[in-house]
């Protein structure tokens, strides 16, 4: 990614009030990369919006390499969804065929104070009336997520939960996750982004930069991304990682420049500066680190496990085919923005 966007305030991320919108978005058309494109300059041509590159990324996931353009690739610029209520729910309710576990506090894709109660729990609603072999589900929020996977759903007190990242478990089988539960299609990936000081002159155009830095994640945050095999930044030392209490407590440490970034999902990151006051202090960088699904997870030792992923992964497969996803990813991200203006 190029240098010149690495001192862009938080307009990156944040809400579209932090940058003029364009009178009228080139949107609802094709565009053919050109060298030296990213989503974010793709996204200040066709909306004036830099904040609004994620749009873009949702759409066209199917031809980009990772969060990455492809120079000669043809992406297709979607117009923004106007926000409205989520669609009815049928098959929703108390007493119910199969059993569904979430939990809130984790804007903007599962909170029942959310439109829709969340992005994912409209995506697992709209997956679930689309799959060829529909039952009826209820969906109990337990806000102490440490509870979910253990005991919860380890004991089958419930049937199915989510919103959940999937470990390496190819790299890593022995992972309490990859040994207990099966994980559905990712219902969505998100962008792991890093986070810096808006006075660094830190750049991430490749993984060579990271070499030597310090990072900081919350305490209980996965880490397999930073230790990938094409990578091995902690076993092999090539990157200190930093614990903190909270996400708020990884960007004090930023600030007192006892870390060098801070990684975090987008919309945990975004959330967490507007929380903190950092908004003009703290920039992301363009290159996300990586990305990381969230998935519904079902026990290995539930009779009905292959039944159920099944109606998940079909039913999200649908969901995609017809549009429907893409609809409810745009309208969840306009209130998104909204809502940090």
């Amino acid at each position: 990614m190029s240098k010149r966007f690495a001192t862009l305030a938080v307009a990156v991320l944040m809400a579209v009030g932090l940058v003029p919108r364009a009178a009228q978005a080139i949107c609802n058309v094709d565009y053919r990369v050109q060298p030296g494109d990213t989503l974010f300059s793709i996204a200040e041509a066709h909306y004036n919006d830099r904040s609004r590159w994620t749009l873009i990324y949702y759409s066209n996931q199917h031809v980009l390499e990772g969060p990455s353009v492809i120079p000669g690739k043809t992406l297709h610029i979607p117009c923004a969804q106007e926000a409205s209520a989520p669609d009815a729910t049928p098959l929703r309710k108390d007493d119910a065929e199969m059993k569904l576990l979430t939990g809130g506090g984790f804007a903007p894709f599962t909170d029942q104070a959310l439109p829709g109660q969340g992005m994912v729990t409209e995506l697992v609603n709209a997956a679930l009336e689309l799959t060829p072999a529909p039952v009826s589900y209820s969906i109990t929020w337990e806000q102490d997520w440490s509870k979910h996977l253990f005991p919860m759903l380890d004991e089958k007190q419930f049937d199915m939960g989510f919103p959940w990242l999937k470990p390496d478990c190819a790299a890593t089988p022995a992972d309490e996750r990859c040994v207990n539960f099966h994980f559905s299609e990712p219902l969505m990936t998100i962008p792991i982004m890093v986070f810096v000081r808006a006075d660094t002159t830190f750049s991430y155009d490749s993984d060579a930069d990271m070499l030597g830095k310090t990072l900081c994640r919350p305490e209980g945050y996965y880490t397999h991304d930073l230790d990938r095999s094409d990578r091995k930044w902690l076993s092999e030392g090539k990157v200190t990682l930093v614990r903190a209490t909270d996400p708020g407590a990884c960007f004090r440490k930023l600030m007192a420049r006892d870390v060098d970034a801070v990684s975090l999902n987008l919309f945990l990151g975004a959330n967490t500066l507007i929380a903190e006051g950092l908004r003009d202090q703290v920039v992301p960088l363009e290159r996300p680190l990586s990305e990381e699904g969230l998935h519904v997870v079902i026990s290995k030792r539930h009779w009905r496990g292959t039944a159920h992923l099944y109606r998940v992964n079909a039913g999200l497969k649908a969901l995609k085919a017809d549009g429907r996803f893409q609809d409810i990813v745009s309208r969840h991200l306009e209130l998104f923005w909204a809502q940090l203006q």
